[in-house]
């Protein structure tokens, strides 16, 4: 039953929910590679150029565009590499042997590209980081040494990935032959369903609960432009970074490409830019599961205690491997849309006023405090964050030049629940929205019990669900910088690894990012608050400003005068919107009427 649908089957979906999961990183990894089990390379001469294999990274000063393009690679024949270079196999799982060839013959990403030959990050990241593995799987039967490449014709076997690479899943790659040539081109597994599944699981977030408030404080006209203006911004450069990716096919991560274009300062920025995205996620979620919590059981327990009560939850859960945990990323999307409809539900069945959608609130055309609009700038671009995986949702698509489909579809269907929801919202409850627009359904009795009991099930999903998962890359990061990550364990240091000093340390490093979280979470109460400082500064950044400056960078020379001048106006605008919508979430908020 799992397999029924071909490509698209539930196991497939599943498998890219898991591969989706990974995504996220704070320090830039030195991806593995994956030979795909194909068996005979495939004569593809007629369709490809051999011309379309070279890249801006080899001097090309032609920019071909469409699928024809994508990631191809090319490598010496197989006469060339010889028996003993390609005959290596896994041992008890996986091998680390490169693909033949000497250096001064091999031109592929199998040699160590000149943006992942640079200094890691954290310089004592990792031994297997220091070199570009191309392994390949063995599945449960033996290796068909008839295959060229000594691959099995099977499957994959998903277990032995998991021993062979842990939590990091590798990229496949496979042969296209081209004459007396073989070319290695990247393949991606994700179809454009799956691949729009994955970009709308990362960029519908809690931050569209908030949307309310921004409208209530922006009037209907401002509120609208600037709703609008985010997400058609930010879908254009969810589309520059698909042009960004092409530029160079050793490019993997977002972190790839800030080094591509601006050097290795840009990449420890840019890192620096994910840890504080993923704590301010972190953050935002927590005060969510407090405060809705707090609200539906008035009197239990303080908004403190339940944040005490969602960081021991999240410390158990982090506990779990990612392979099990990304499963749940489905449930994230589901309990959205759920809210979603189950305020809209509420708000038909109420017949007056405060809450109704029979009886609307007093609302206003413009702001009733021009003081207000750099926040609800703010509230309105904590929506649009998911650029920083983007690169990498692309570099995992089967057919990359759909791309473009897949971000229209992804900001169509987004746009359309945050605007539902901002508008629902503020029709009910006008002036008196609160920070999130949950918190004024659950302070109410005039509502269904059973619904507002399962809204407050599907928020307390939401932030279980999630914070793990964006905690994960935190928690990796600091295993990193303690020495302790399990890509450390190698031969006599394996042992060492499995002592119990390590996994003490490993242990504690997950209850100080806990704890860190909670403290913060204590620290700045505020909901709409964390929301608009996490769009105003980092998702403008992030999604606006970064993307477009790889973009002018990498093609300055092919861009139109027109692009050119509509990029530098977009990266004006929303560098002063930005900057102003930070300092706004700092002052005091009788200061700025919100």
């Amino acid at each position: 039953m799992a397999d029924i649908g071909g490509v698209n089957s539930f196991r497939s979906f599943a498998r890219s929910w898991r591969r989706a999961a990974s995504f996220a990183e704070v320090i830039p990894r030195r991806p593995s590679f994956v030979l795909a089990p194909e068996g005979e390379a495939v004569d593809d001469s007629s369709d490809w150029d051999m011309d379309d294999g070279r890249s801006h990274m080899d001097g090309s000063s032609e920019h071909s565009t469409g699928h024809s393009r994508q990631h191809l690679l090319r490598v010496p024949s197989l006469q060339d590499q010889g028996s003993e270079a390609i005959a290596a196999e896994f041992s008890d799982g996986a091998s680390g042997a490169l693909l033949g060839g000497s250096p001064s013959t091999r031109s592929s990403i199998f040699d160590v590209p000149p943006h992942l030959a640079a200094a890691d990050v954290i310089g004592s990241h990792s031994i297997r980081y220091g070199t570009i593995n191309s392994v390949r799987y063995r599945s449960r039967p033996s290796v068909n040494y008839d295959s060229p490449w000594g691959v099995h014709d099977e499957q994959i076997d998903p277990e032995a990935a998991a021993m062979a690479f842990g939590e990091d899943n590798p990229i496949l790659v496979k042969e296209v032959k081209q004459g007396d040539k073989v070319v290695l081109t990247v393949e991606g597994q994700s179809t454009l369903p799956q691949s729009v599944f994955n970009s709308i699981n990362a960029i519908i977030g809690v931050g569209l609960l908030s949307l309310p408030l921004a409208f209530k404080m922006s009037g209907w006209i401002i509120g609208l432009f600037i709703l609008t203006l985010t997400a058609a911004v930010t879908a254009h450069t969810g589309k520059l970074l698909g042009k960004c990716m092409d530029y160079d096919p050793s490019i993997v991560t977002y972190s790839d490409l800030a080094y591509i274009a601006f050097g290795t300062r840009a990449r420890i920025i840019v890192s620096a830019l994910f840890t504080l995205e993923l704590i301010a996620a972190c953050v935002a979620l927590v005060i969510l599961f407090s405060d809705s919590l707090s609200s539906l059981l008035a009197g239990f327990a303080t908004a403190t205690a339940w944040k005490c009560v969602c960081a021991a939850l999240v410390l158990v859960l982090n506990m779990i491997p990612l392979r099990w945990l990304s499963y749940t990323s489905i449930l994230g999307i589901f309990s959205t849309f759920c809210i979603v409809c189950i305020v809209i539900i509420d708000g038909l069945v109420k017949k007056d006023a405060p809450g109704s959608l029979w009886e609307p609130a007093r609302t206003h055309l413009f702001p009733s405090n021009w003081l207000s609009v750099p926040l609800a700038y703010g509230l309105m671009a904590s929506p649009w964050g998911a650029h920083s995986i983007f690169p990498s949702i692309y570099r995992d698509m089967r057919h990359p030049h759909k791309w473009e489909r897949a971000v229209n579809t992804t900001f169509s269907f987004s746009y359309a629940l945050d605007t539902c929801l901002a508008v629902v919202g503020v029709l009910m409850f006008g002036d008196g929205i609160k920070d999130a627009i949950t918190s004024n359904i659950l302070r109410m009795s005039d509502y269904p019990e059973s619904l507002t009991v399962v809204m407050c099930i599907f928020i307390t999903i939401i932030p279980l669900t999630k914070i793990p998962l964006n905690a994960r890359p935190l928690i990796t990061t600091a295993d990193v910088v303690c020495g302790v990550h399990r890509e450390h364990a190698h031969g006599a240091e394996a042992a060492a690894q499995s002592s119990a000093l390590v996994h003490g340390v490993r242990a504690l490093i997950r209850v100080v990012v806990v704890l860190v979280l909670l403290g913060i979470s204590i620290l700045f109460p505020a909901f709409d608050s964390v929301c608009a400082f996490l769009g105003a500064a980092l998702i403008t950044l992030i999604s606006i400003i970064l993307p477009i400056s790889f973009y002018l960078k990498l093609y300055h020379k092919e861009i139109t005068t027109r692009e050119r001048v509509l990029s530098w106006f977009l990266l004006v605008v929303f560098s002063i919107l930005g900057l102003v919508g930070t300092i706004w979430t700092f002052l005091p908020k009788q200061l700025v009427a919100a």
